[in-house]
């Protein structure tokens, strides 16, 4: 993993970047925004993928593998804190004295001195920034957008608007976000994590701290979440927004309705609104709140900004359909935070009917596993009704000894309500066995566990379902 060097000088004039770890969402948005710029891009990354072979035919040059010959005519190279030191590419733009820089650098050159809003918290970030990127389109306006998922309705995690307005995630896991000249700040939560970044909560707190009191325009926050509440009361800024059911949010939600689409209550100042959504689950009605406080700080009044987000369609890896078989529904999530994961299962559950929910888990990262193992096996046992687990998806970590998937399912309560299944076959084909007409399958995981998703539609298609024991 490489730290970003923040302090680093951005270069004035960009002909022809390299990207790698291309095919990332995050990344690969960035790359179709400079092309969109008229910049060469080139980039790898070290499996084939839809996002490489799109690059592709926009016009960009991409390589599966990294080697220092990829580097091609680039003067500036753009990379992940993902990737090891050692990358080749990476260690020969060093020494060839280009302009190295991390991703968030290359966004912050994008951006320039546009009007920005930031969507930041451990949650919720990506479906957050869809709902207003999609809805201003919705009013008519054309910002410019980066989020860290695809938008469903759009086909896309990038595009480039004329307007003077820039919507992006703000990525805290890194302090990142800290880089951005931000105008309307959004906080949807601030969740502990990322604390082998942070090394302790209180300085997780205070980087939520300086990003909100640095927004230029207004500060959109949580009323509900702990820990936004507990920045909330740190900050100094003079314009600040709450929204959530607490009875003191500027922006309170009420009569949230799950069953089916969300359907809810908006009020501000006394005036009242409801609304329906195209996606299920309580915390989406949060979500959409903290997205019309937004809008209403951009200017627009509280009906036409709550009509606008109704008519978000999803992003793509949040509660995601991609197939049916044998009466089994197939879902996956890129949830991989216990409080990111009980949602998911929540929103399931409003859905799902008389069927049961089978929950395949990747664990994501070997840090996070060992300090949240405990969690994870509570809200996985509590939201689902039997769980599969995989082994750990290390991402940019190395291996801890004793750190693997059997940590989740070694804390259950109830061992005959999961089973860890380190090879990925094996794992399909016993979700096939447990699995019956009507239930939901949802793989959740920010890693690669939506792969197993062919293998699991196939073995539902070989296999007949069987009764779980007694209580399951």
């Amino acid at each position: 993993m490489i730290r970003p060097d923040l302090s680093l000088p951005l270069p004035e004039q960009i002909e022809s970047a390299h990207f790698i770890g291309i095919g990332g969402s995050g990344m690969s948005g960035l790359a179709r925004m400079f092309l969109e710029r008229g910049i060469r891009v080139s980039g790898s990354d070290r499996a084939d993928s839809v996002a490489l072979r799109d690059l592709a035919a926009r016009g960009a040059r991409v390589h599966v593998g990294h080697d220092a010959a990829n580097l091609g005519d680039a003067d500036t190279v753009v990379h992940t804190g993902a990737i090891w030191p050692e990358n080749p590419e990476y260690v020969t733009a060093k020494e060839r004295g280009l302009a190295v820089i991390h991703r968030s650098q290359a966004l912050h050159w994008l951006i320039g001195g546009r009007r920005l809003v930031s969507v930041a918290g451990a949650h919720g970030k990506t479906t957050s920034t869809g709902m207003i990127v999609t809805a201003l389109q919705r009013l008519g306006a054309d910002p410019t957008f980066v989020n860290g998922g695809v938008i469903a309705q759009l086909g896309a995690s990038s595009g480039s608007g004329a307007d003077d307005l820039v919507v992006i995630e703000a990525d805290e896991s890194d302090g990142t976000f800290l880089l951005y000249d931000t105008a309307v700040a959004l906080i949807t939560n601030v969740d502990p994590d990322h604390l082998d970044h942070y090394g302790s909560e209180e300085a997780f707190d205070a980087a939520f701290t300086r990003f909100a009191d640095r927004a230029g325009e207004a500060v959109v926050i949580s009323a509900d979440d702990a820990g936004a509440r507990r920045i909330r009361e740190r900050l100094t800024h003079p314009g600040i927004v709450t929204f959530g059911e607490a009875s003191d949010a500027d922006l309170r939600v009420s009569a949230i309705e799950t069953d089916g689409p969300v359907a809810f209550t908006l009020t501000r100042d006394g005036v009242s609104v409801d609304g329906r959504l195209l996606i299920p689950g309580a915390h989406n009605a949060i979500n959409a709140a903290g997205a019309v406080a937004v809008l209403m700080s951009l200017g627009y009044a509280l009906e036409p900004a709550l009509r606008a987000v109704e008519d978000f369609g999803g992003t793509v890896r949040r509660f995601e359909l991609h197939g049916v078989a044998r009466g089994v529904s197939v879902y996956d999530d890129y949830a991989h935070h216990p409080t990111e994961v009980a949602a998911a299962l929540a929103a399931a559950r409003t859905v799902v009917g008389d069927g049961r929910i089978i929950a395949v888990h990747q664990p994501h990262t070997y840090s996070r596993t060992q300090h949240m193992f405990r969690e994870f096996a509570e809200v996985l046992e509590s939201h689902a009704d039997h769980t599969v687990v995989l082994d750990v998806y290390g991402a940019r970590e190395d291996p801890i000894p004793g750190v693997t998937g059997e940590l989740v399912s070694g804390a259950f309560a109830d061992p005959g309500r999961v089973h860890f299944v380190a090879d990925w076959q094996s794992a399909a084909d016993y979700t096939a066995t447990v699995a019956r007409d009507g239930d939901y399958v949802i793989t959740l995981g920010c890693g690669n566990v939506y792969q197993i998703i062919p293998q699991v539609l196939d073995a539902l298609s070989r296999t007949s379902g069987v009764a779980l024991p007694s209580g399951e």
